[in-house]
């Protein structure tokens, strides 16, 4: 297996700071706490990995769904940022192979440049 060159989850506050602190201030009702396990089960459910090769991107918990792209199939990226996710450093990374429709959709993802320029130095030019 090749060396990886990234490997994320979502970030929870970055991605959503106002819906973290509204949950933070549930917490003394009880139902505070419930929506931060499912939301941090859900965050945890999504990993994107970025080898020398290939893209791989896992989501769910009970039941998987896995995609794996290799680098060089790679015909276009798009990065979408709100004005909080750039104060954050988070973003949505789409992935296109061939088509109108991505092939990887991964949000709330830290470090979205960096994601973005990895997958730029690992295709032929």
């Amino acid at each position: 297996m090749s060396e990886v060159l990234y490997s994320s989850n979502p970030s929870m506050f970055k991605n959503n700071p106002i819906g973290f602190l509204f949950a933070i201030l549930l917490i003394p009702v009880g139902v505070g706490l419930l929506i931060l396990l499912i939301w941090h089960l859900q965050n945890k459910s999504s990993k994107l990995s970025i080898t020398k090769g290939q893209i791989l991107f896992e989501k769910g918990l009970l039941s998987k769904e896995r995609s794996e792209i290799s680098i060089s199939r790679i015909r276009a990226t798009r990065l979408k940022q709100s004005f909080f996710d750039r104060i954050f450093d988070v973003g949505t990374i789409e992935i296109f192979t061939s088509g109108d429709q991505p092939e990887i959709v991964a949000k709330g993802m830290p470090d979205p440049d960096l994601i973005l320029s990895i997958i730029k130095s690992g295709q032929p030019t």
